[in-house]
């Protein structure tokens, strides 16, 4: 008969302060709590006496006062802004607000579990295969030679959530899923997903990981847990922010503030796939100034190289003879130039040749080897001499993760096989311990190399970049939703995508506005419905649409394939569309004072600046579930459209709709009132409306209370500013304030305090705005219309 062996038991035995942390000791592990702020602490737990490595999250100085009791069931450690309780019996520990009230369970019954095994590491590759995608050249290794290398852990935490509690963040997700719960997330880099190891709750908690290394996040028939696929040992940070907005803000003070992109970065971009010659683009910015449209930037997309040079970091002299002069025309129309730089390079360009004879690039691979700081300045001198040299305003890091091993197939695999598969490929070159981190070193070469220059503080760092990892906001990273397919689908489920990003601790992010592939091809991801492209109204609508949202991202940009991208190339037969997009772009203009103090307050107060309705309404049921609406700042609500109004998809082609609607059903969260902002009709809150949506337009609400200030529409920024004169728009029916934020909009004076905060107030019973001088500024004051609506 078999004879069962007794685990090793959890009970706590041993309980020993030692200067700033906690030990706990049990005959199965030990378990270290470090309080690092007053309401964060951090808890490692290993098997091992040496089990605790070097982390990569900077430790505080052990100066956060705490105190801690012991009884026969039950140990306490009380923080300023944090209670947590540990069952001695089981080591599951509970965590709560100062006042007792409940936040996060773990479960009793074995709540963190480490599984140890041997990972393994590539020595010698037998063969290299090259596959082209849409997504570049990739290599996968064949037939390698693996020898171990070091133990590591698979680590699960199995939790007890609380009724009617929403779970949100772990990065970017395509499903089009905002609440988590009752779902399990995969969290791997991919084309069109980014994987950040925070997860937040409605209940204003959170929880980072400290891990480099793929994870599942699990709510399902299997179980509620976080598991991570290989690390030194279990180690998190619990988070009480008190709100979503804290945990946010605790977040970045552990691993680095959001730093600020430039003010051009916040007016239209236009990129698409691909400008081809110095003379097409210095003409599409000419063409934009002639139209009188507001234009900040102009995308130059991959291939800048002579071709067959994948990757090398200069430009093409036969189709760009003189960079130099072609920034500066660019320039002299306001218009700023970002360029594409690719991590690998083809083994023929002079670039590689350099990595390689210094030994940089990752082994067995064209990609360099961002974790070394060798290879991180390297990059860097090779887009310093090859494309910084001729005024390059903004880089796009493509391909950052840098492994998309889902696109080397034609049908699209299983989610869990995708995992595996990503695991194998990364884990290949990376190692198992960081398959998921090498976007974080990739930002940092841009940024430290260009702060490095001797000019390098008259430049603010602007990095698109398509991966991200835990930190990577203090290195100038703006993220995009991928190369995703057109289609309403799509659009709906882009929503929550950013909506999860930017509750994951970073605040930039935005999306190829119509999609980038608008055809149907013949691989999986080529999976747009449109291939007759701006001659189907279809899509001429959709891209509306999706104009229309993208107007209230951080980033606003449109690219793509398949179809030129200017906004004139989408008239269609009477135009309204294009005159629609015209009216938004002009209204992102208008709006710019506003999103660029509330970029201010992302730097200065650890803020967000696109915030799903939980945020702001955490007691408010209905607002954790609405998926496609969110606060852009702290006072517009966005409701885009992300259903046909005017012409249905057919096998013959569009069809015109007939007398179709032009509304969307719109929630208004409870406990304030809503202006509409294109009519200013009031309405209470905590209920439904039809919302006139036609394509004019997109629904838009201004939280009562607000103050919004805005300008004369402009071509680019800079005439924003050159303008100077601001109108306040007051919301309000009661005393109200705004606070102003405003910088020279480029370098980096602003770190050591240059940069101006203006309180303006709204005195409601006088009817005047004053500044904090008590001067009388300009206004327009919103006043609810006779046919307000009160709630049913």
């Amino acid at each position: 008969m078999l004879t069962a062996k007794s685990r090793a038991s959890n009970f706590i035995t041993k309980v020993v302060r030692q200067k700033n942390t906690l030990l706990l000791i049990s005959q199965a592990a030990k378990v270290r709590l470090i309080p690092v702020s007053d309401c964060v602490v951090r808890i490692i737990c290993v098997k091992e006496e040496d089990g605790e490595i070097e982390e990569w999250l900077e430790q505080k100085d052990g100066s956060v006062q705490w105190n801690f009791t012991v009884d026969e069931n039950i140990v306490c450690m009380q923080l300023t802004g944090l209670l947590i309780k540990i069952d001695r019996a089981s080591s599951s520990i509970s965590y709560y607000k100062p006042d007792g009230t409940l936040l996060l369970k773990e479960r009793k019954k074995d709540s963190r579990t480490m599984e140890a095994f041997q990972s393994y590491r590539v020595e010698q590759a037998g063969q290299t295969t090259h596959i082209q995608t849409a997504d570049g050249v990739k290599t996968f290794v064949k037939d390698a030679v693996r020898v171990p290398d070091k133990q590591l852990y698979h680590t699960r935490m199995h939790f007890e959530w609380q009724q009617g509690e929403a779970l949100y963040g772990l990065g970017q997700h395509e499903e089009g899923v905002l609440n988590l719960r009752g779902h399990q997330v995969y969290l791997h880099q991919a084309n069109r997903k980014i994987a950040i190891p925070l997860l937040v709750s409605s209940l204003g908690y959170g929880i980072l990981i400290n891990t480099s290394s793929t994870m599942i996040f699990s709510d399902t028939e299997y179980g509620s847990y976080l598991y991570t696929e290989a690390v030194p040992q279990l180690d998190f940070y619990f988070i009480n922010g008190e709100g979503m907005d804290g945990v946010v803000r605790e977040y970045r003070r552990l691993t680095g503030k959001a730093s600020m992109l430039p003010r051009w970065a916040f007016g239209y971009l236009q990129s698409q796939e691909r400008y081809e010659s110095q003379k097409e683009i210095c003409q599409v910015a000419k063409e934009y100034r002639r139209r009188g449209i507001g234009l900040d930037g102009i995308v130059l997309d991959w291939c800048s190289w002579e071709d067959g040079m994948w990757g090398q970091k200069s430009f093409d002299h036969s189709r760009f003879p003189d960079p130099s002069n072609m920034i500066q025309t660019l320039h002299d129309e306001d218009v700023h130039f970002m360029i594409s730089i690719w991590p690998n390079m083809d083994p023929k360009c002079e670039n590689h040749k350099e990595m390689k004879e210094k030994n940089l690039l990752l082994p067995f691979s064209d990609i360099y080897n961002a974790r070394t700081e060798q290879a991180r300045k390297c990059y860097w001198e090779q887009a310093k001499r090859g494309l910084y040299q001729y005024g390059v305003d903004a880089w796009w890091c493509d391909s950052s993760e840098p492994f998309t091993p889902e696109w080397s197939h034609t049908e699209r695999v299983e989610p869990a096989l995708q995992y595996e598969e990503y695991n194998r490929t990364a884990g290949d070159y990376l190692g198992e311990e960081h398959t998921n981190d090498f976007a974080l070193y990739h930002a940092r070469a841009i940024y430290e190399g260009q702060r490095s220059e001797e000019k390098g503080s008259d430049k603010r760092v602007f990095n698109l970049t398509r991966s991200a990892w835990t930190g990577q906001q203090k290195y100038g990273a703006v993220m995009w939703s991928g190369d995703t397919a057109a289609s309403w689908e799509t659009l709906r489920r882009q929503i929550p995508a950013g909506l999860n990003f930017c509750a994951s601790g970073f605040p930039y992010w935005t999306a190829d506005i119509g999609a980038f592939f608008v055809k149907r091809g013949d691989y999986w991801y080529w999976d747009g419905e449109y291939d007759d492209t701006v001659e189907d109204p279809a899509y001429l609508e959709l891209y509306t649409r999706w104009y229309q949202w993208c107007c209230f991202l951080p980033i606003f940009r449109g690219h793509g394939t398949d179809c030129r991208r200017e906004l004139w190339n989408f008239k269609g037969a009477d135009g309204v569309f294009y005159q629609a997009m015209l009216r938004a772009n002009k209204l992102r203009y208008e709006l710019l004072p506003y999103i660029y103090s509330t970029a201010g307050k992302v730097w200065l107060y650890d803020a967000s600046m696109i915030r799903m309705l939980a945020f702001d309404f955490p007691k408010d049921a209905k607002a954790l579930e609405i998926t496609d609406q969110y606060l852009f700042g702290e006072s517009l609500m966005v409701c885009p459209v992300t259903e046909t109004m005017y012409y249905k998809k057919s096998a013959t082609g569009a069809e015109k709709q007939e007398n179709p609607s032009k509304v969307r059903n719109v929630y208004l969260p409870e406990g304030c009132g809503w202006y509409d902002f294109w009519t200013n009709t009031y309405y209470e809150g905590g209920q439904w409306i039809e919302a006139e949506a036609p394509i004019e337009r997109i629904p838009l609400f201004v939280k009562e209370g607000s103050i919004l200030p805005m300008q004369q529409s402009a071509n680019s920024t800079a005439e924003t500013v050159m303008s100077g004169n601001l109108t306040f728009v007051v919301y309000a029916q009661k005393d109200c304030s705004y606070e102003l934020y405003t910088d020279d909009g480029d370098g980096y004076a602003y770190e050591n305090g240059a940069y101006t905060l203006e309180t303006y107030m709204w005195n409601q019973s006088e009817q005047i705005l004053r500044d904090s001088k008590g001067r009388e500024v300009v206004l327009f004051m919103a006043k609810p219309q006779s046919d307000c609506v009160e709630k049913s």
